[in-house]
């Protein structure tokens, strides 16, 4: 199973659609995993054209966000457990990984998907994977726009990034936001 990972899209503030590279990064999983920050829930609908979407909220999403999704959750494919949390919280920076790993320091969990920094980050701490796939529309102050994918098979689990200079829109699958 192919998951796409995505993270503060801050839409419609930091681009008006989803970018083109996103889009074309997704075209090929069977779901999608959203880490908060979305800021307009119509990002969900947009994301749902390319695959079945979950998600927790973040630190700039409203109440109907929060309601719908929550903060934290664990995702379970197969024998797979990936727990998801935007990460944001006391601590300064920095602190994000700790923060999102912290989380679910009392769940059995092989991966831990958080965004929050928007800085890309993939490595293993005692045997779980860490993952921040960036951000697809604000890069702040990396070099590139990112999102993820992750790989799932035989109760195994692999990441990547997609790195891309251009959040373009696309035209087509994914549409617009704020509508």
């Amino acid at each position: 199973m192919r998951i796409g990972v995505v993270s503060d899209t801050h839409m419609p503030r930091a681009a008006k659609s989803l970018p083109a590279a996103l889009v074309q990064a997704f075209r090929r999983v069977d779901r999608i995993l959203h880490a908060g920050d979305w800021t307009d829930l119509s990002v969900l609908a947009h994301l749902s054209r390319i695959a079945p979407v979950d998600g927790v909220a973040g630190n700039n999403d409203g109440a109907d966000i929060v309601r719908r999704l929550g903060y934290r959750k664990t995702i379970e494919v197969g024998p797979v457990r990936i727990g998801l949390v935007h990460g944001h919280g006391d601590g300064g920076r920095g602190a994000t990984a700790e923060r999102a790993l912290k989380a679910f320091a009392d769940d059995d969990v092989q991966a831990v998907v958080f965004g929050h920094s928007h800085i890309p980050m993939l490595e293993e701490r005692d045997g779980v994977l860490l993952f921040n796939p960036g951000s697809p529309t604000d890069k702040r102050r990396q070099s590139r726009f990112s999102c993820g994918l992750l790989d799932i098979e035989d109760g195994r689990i692999r990441a990547r990034h997609v790195f891309f200079e251009d959040k373009s829109p696309s035209q087509g699958k994914g549409g617009r936001a704020g509508r």
